[in-house]
């Protein structure tokens, strides 16, 4: 059926921002109008927009709502709205600039986005995760004569999708400009046919727009390290608008989550006389992989596991606005709880966000479609799957395969068609296309059907590797009913918790709701809330422990993706309205880790975990149940005001340590013991009324260009001693003093129904976040955090 494993030797590479002359990427995110209503004149170059609200993108603006149950999206979609909207842009060029070709360049549109110039009708794009560019050049005017963009974005079909998708032009636009003959950035891959210890081979291939006059020309290529070292160095003559060529490297350093080394590769096209007519700029990653059927992962000749997490594309209280800053925070996030992989759930990721996986060290499994012909949601992409899959298929392969990050290719998510025999052809059909214009990647698709004869997608012959969904207690069969093929744990877990709720523990995993035939929980918590001790999942789930060491424990499994890294907007089993998003998250939507994020980290890491829960605020007499994550030692001891109750281990079927401790108030401290020795304690503390704020800025380590970074404004309400106050909270007013503009706010409370864009928040259990930006970079901000009682002014550096 398949060969024993799937061997790739592979490089991978990605776009600089930075493209040297003639051509030039121009920064098209500023100076655009938009309007939430419909009229076809807003296409007209001679329509006023004067009266429209003014924006920079990416924008988003269903996450400007209030959350309502009246929204035809649904809990499921997020309870917010969706609608057509318009987008315009005036610009001008200068005489001098006739001769050039121009390209806009759109990141993504959610949905349906049709595009205008001077009144000019461009196309209509239709896949809402994809990137897509027209060609302006024909249409365009030069001088005093303006030129009018006018975009329309229909969201207006709902629901068309299973969680939040956000509407309008939510991704980075550009306008790129470049000489008449150039490179085509699409046909342009970079591969390595060999990688060893001592010598690599490049592999250039690339195609020009047309063929040069005088019918040749000349391609200069140069790989240089980091420190601007050259490594090699070559200029080849071409007749025709083909080229390929490879270029023989001594040693070189190998990318890897841990050690993600790039190098930089400029491609030039000379003319005759050596001046250059374009060039594109790539960041190159060496490294070869291998699946094994029965040892499941290796990378660059070692065993390796893949730690993975799965991510959908809205960020937070952004909605769907990508900011690089914002997606540097959560990777930054996941990669201190040792996650090395992502997947992306369930559509094409933000170009900016593979750039982020390169530089940052994610190895990525790419994922195509949510649902193929057969559909999920009345309005979704099964209405356009068959006329435009192909086409969809072809650019998102060209988009994201010279990516280091990248290192598998899914063609779909629990698909329907893996029930009948149309899967087989679909398959057949998909498989054929990336790997003619991918055969370095393995091609997978994420399955729920464990038994072959059943399963058409299976029965196809034409993936890779093999990943499957939940299914746990079949995991040890699948090795035998799919044979020789390498597999993996797609995605699992789907555990549900709110931070900072502790429900009295139950015997075994509580399933909220219990089975299929229940749409939500009929015995949940009325706040809308689920325990954050690891012990309630939905149905087809488990727990994190549980799940995690299913995969631990057996080799073939090359790796796990978890449901989800972050909580994320839509989808918020096991509740109705009110609840808007998401439980299963190990990270909340704010951003904050939940208890369980220590498992991992205690788990997937080195780094010293000591993690005692719950919080210590309860009632006299109250039995507790308390849990300690931690590693690297053989027990913890824990004291209760200074008397010890005892030491527990972890064990081979529990990740944690644990007592039941009768409440009284004062200190929980836990020591970990190694080799009969305290190495390292954590304390809980009662906390008192509320009296101050302590408010922790991040933004350093998740910045990026200094023009869109962001600030991350962690905010815990504590007592005179500075212990967070977990049972008193307060709302919490973001109030602009200087040079600061007021993004969001948020607290991972998932029926919180107050605007993700509203300055004003309550704590949820003793935490709140608010998301600022300054107005002027180079300018200390002053932001005043006020509550009912007390206030503190903080100072942005």
């Amino acid at each position: 059926m398949f060969n024993k494993f799937v061997s790739f030797l592979v490089l991978f590479v990605t776009a600089l921002s930075g493209i040297a002359q003639p051509r030039e990427a121009i920064d098209f995110n500023g100076g655009w109008s938009f309007t939430l209503a419909d009229d076809l004149q807003y296409r007209r170059a001679e329509f006023s927009a004067a009266n429209w609200k003014k924006i920079t993108l990416p924008h988003d603006w269903s996450i400007g709502f209030d959350f309502g149950e009246e929204h035809p999206a649904g809990n499921a979609g997020g309870s917010l709205p969706g609608g057509v909207g318009w987008y315009r842009k005036t610009f001008s060029l200068a005489e001098k600039d006739k001769g050039n070709q121009y390209t806009l360049h759109f990141g993504g549109v959610y949905r349906y986005a049709e595009v205008w110039i001077n009144g000019k009708y461009l196309g209509k794009h239709i896949n809402g995760y994809l990137s897509f560019e027209h060609d302006l050049t024909p249409h365009l005017h030069y001088g005093n004569e303006e030129n009018v963009i006018a975009v329309r974005v229909d969201n207006s079909l709902q629901p068309n999708s299973r969680w939040y998708t956000g509407s309008g032009i939510y991704r980075d636009v550009r306008l790129e400009k470049r000489s008449p003959i150039h490179l085509l950035r699409a046909e342009t891959f970079i591969t390595t046919p060999e990688v060893s210890a001592d010598k690599s081979t490049l592999r250039v291939q690339t195609v020009l727009n047309q063929t040069m006059p005088g019918k040749s020309g000349k391609l200069h290529l140069k790989l240089q390290d980091k420190n601007k070292k050259l490594i090699a160095e070559q200029t080849l003559a071409f007749s025709d608008s083909q080229f390929d060529q490879e270029l023989s490297l001594g040693r070189v350093a190998l990318w890897s989550p841990e050690s993600p080394t790039l190098y930089d590769l400029s491609i030039s096209l000379l003319d005759n006389s050596d001046h250059v007519r374009d060039e594109l700029t790539y960041q190159v990653g060496f490294r070869h992989f291998h699946f094994d059927e029965e040892k499941g992962f290796s990378l660059n000749g070692e065993s390796y596991k893949l730690l993975g997490v799965c991510l959908h594309h809205d960020l937070g209280a952004l909605g769907a606005v990508f900011n690089k800053s914002a997606a540097k925070r959560q990777l930054l996030i996941m990669k201190d709880m040792g996650v090395n992989a992502i997947r992306t759930a369930h559509n094409p990721p933000a170009e900016e966000f593979l750039d982020l996986c390169d530089e940052l060290g994610f190895l990525v499994q790419n994922e195509a479609y949510d649902m193929w012909a057969k559909r999920k949601n009345k309005f979704d992409y099964h209405i356009d799957f068959k006329e435009h899959y192909i086409d969809d298929l072809v650019r998102f392969v060209k988009r994201d395969r010279n990516h280091p990050s990248v290192f598998m290719w899914s063609i779909g998510n629990e698909i329907r068609e893996q029930f009948d025999d149309t899967g087989i052809a679909f398959t057949k059909n998909m498989s054929e296309v990336v790997k003619k214009l991918d055969p370095t990647r393995p091609v997978t698709a994420a399955l729920t059907e464990t038994n072959y004869d059943k399963n058409f997608i299976a029965q196809a012959q034409a993936l890779d590797v093999l990943g499957f969904n939940y299914k746990y207690f079949d995991y040890d069969k699948l090795p035998t009913e799919f044979k020789g093929v390498p597999l993996i744990a797609s995605e699992t877990t789907s555990a549900l918790q709110t931070r900072g709720v502790y429900d009295p523990l139950q015997d075994t995993v509580q399933l909220w709701p219990a089975s299929s035939k229940d749409k939500f929980v009929t015995n949940g918590n009325t706040d809308f809330t689920v325990s954050a001790y690891d012990n309630v999942a939905a149905y087809w789930g488990t727990s994190h422990e549980r799940a995690w060491l299913e995969v631990k424990k057996r080799d073939f499994l090359g790796g796990i993706f978890v449901w989800t890294g972050f909580d994320y907007l839509g989808e918020p089993v096991p509740y109705p309205y009110p609840a808007r998003s998401s439980y299963y998250g190990i990270v909340d939507l704010a951003g904050l880790p939940k208890d369980v994020y220590y498992m991992y980290q205690s788990e997937w890491t080195d780094t010293e975990v000591l993690h005692l829960l719950p919080h210590w605020n309860w009632k006299e007499g109250d039995l507790v149940d308390v849990w300690c994550y931690f590693n690297n030692a053989n027990e913890v001891e824990l004291f209760l005001n200074g008397r010890s109750l005892g030491r527990q281990s972890k064990t081979d079927d529990q990740l944690h340590a644990a007592w039941k401790v009768p409440f009284e108030a004062g200190e929980l401290k836990a020591v970990k013991i190694k080799d009969g020795k305290g190495v390292q304690e954590v304390v809980k503390k009662t906390a008192g009324k509320p009296v101050d704020v302590i408010v922790d800025i991040a933004h350093d380590r998740y910045a990026v260009d200094g023009t869109t970074d962001l600030y991350f404004l962690t905010v815990s309400l504590v007592d005179e001693h500075g212990t967070v106050v977990p049972d008193n909270d307060m709302e919490l007013s973001f109030i602009p003093q200087e040079n600061i503009a007021v993004i969001g706010t948020d607290n991972g409370y998932q029926a919180d129904l107050n605007s993700l864009r509203s300055p004003k928040r309550n704590t949820y259990k003793g935490l709140g976040v608010g998301i600022i930006k300054k107005e002027n970079i180079s300018n200390v901000g002053k932001i005043l955090i006020k509550t009912d009682t007390f206030e503190k002014e903080v100072t942005i550096k």
